[in-house]
């Protein structure tokens, strides 16, 4: 029974129609095409496989933007207070490692740096939004 409330539940709620969401898509769209761009290995399935520092950078990067889109959905389908919390926590230290990412892209020595800034722009952007959405997750 609780499953079935679970599923209606899921299905009245578009995840499309909450801004935060639509901000981490952003996020994340912006993340890959800067880590395609930087990165030696055009192939970002394989980043993996690269030794190289960039490489492992854009991979971290791409990774991170990746699952903040995912918390924010797991967490407005949690029904329990705690677990949104914690996955908002999450999403903070997420946020953290993106803006020390793209340190680490400067200090390799990435020269379009107007790329990087525009994903710490959009990074401002979205903690605004994130702001927002945390403080009615309880």
């Amino acid at each position: 029974m609780v499953l079935i409330s679970r599923i209606a539940k899921m299905s009245q709620k578009n995840l499309k129609t909450i801004p935060v969401y639509r901000k981490a898509m952003k996020l994340c769209i912006m993340s890959r095409e800067i880590a395609s761009y930087v990165s030696f290995n055009k192939d970002l399935l394989k980043l993996y496989k690269s030794q190289k520092l960039r490489d492992i950078i854009a991979e971290s990067l791409l990774t991170d933007a990746i699952l903040i889109p995912q918390k924010i959905a797991q967490a407005e389908f949690s029904e329990c207070r705690s677990e949104r919390i914690k996955n908002a926590s999450f999403i903070h230290i997420m946020l953290r490692n993106i803006n020390s990412y793209c340190t680490g892209l400067e200090k390799d020595g990435v020269k379009e740096k107007e790329y990087i800034n525009l994903l710490r722009s959009e990074i401002s952007s979205f903690k605004e939004s994130f702001k927002n959405w945390k403080s009615s997750l309880s």
